[in-house]
């Protein structure tokens, strides 16, 4: 009888497998960036970052400190390398950032500033899979990307000097 129930499950989790495979190599799992995902692949995407940063993201405070110097700093490095994605002051999107898949939130308009620095941290360190969110470990240094997390916090909350120079940030956005 024990024997039979193993075999059972045996067969049951190879049928599966070989499902599976069948299912991605006959082309049915869309690999489409236009068309949004099977609810099995938006669960597995959003479960697996949740428990990625509630394990590896920082949780102590940002070692860098709140001045105009890091703002300052922060808004260069995001001017330079997340405009394109996730927009200027306009909190308008770019052509690059409509076409994406997962659309990347424009964070003058949808707001970034009540995730924790560490959590914005592990995502500009590591990237995010599956989505056009690349990991800048090999291009930013640790500081770089705390200045950038620095930033993001408190884009709604900026002193007179970094506001100044955030709002001089261009758009990447289509003129309409």
């Amino acid at each position: 009888m024990t024997k039979a129930f193993f075999w059972g499950v045996g067969l049951t989790v190879l049928a599966a497998a070989l499902g599976g495979y069948v299912f991605i190599i006959t082309g049915s799992m869309p690999a489409n960036a236009d068309s949004p995902p099977p609810a099995v692949e938006r669960w597995m995407a959003h479960t697996s970052l949740r428990a990625s940063l509630q394990r590896e993201a920082p949780q102590g405070p940002n070692p860098q400190a709140f001045t105009d110097e890091n703002l300052t700093a922060g808004i260069k490095l995001y001017a330079a390398n997340c405009l394109v994605c996730h927009g200027a002051a306009d909190g308008k999107a770019s052509k690059i950032a409509r076409g994406l898949y997962q659309q990347a939130p424009q964070v003058a308009a949808d707001g970034v500033e009540d995730d924790p620095e560490g959590v914005t941290y592990w995502k500009v360190r590591h990237g995010i899979r599956m989505t056009g969110m690349p990991s800048f470990s090999k291009t930013l240094s640790d500081t770089q990307i705390w200045q950038l997390a620095l930033f993001l916090k408190h884009m709604d909350a900026l002193t007179p000097a970094a506001a100044k120079e955030w709002k001089a940030v261009p758009s990447a956005a289509p003129a309409q």
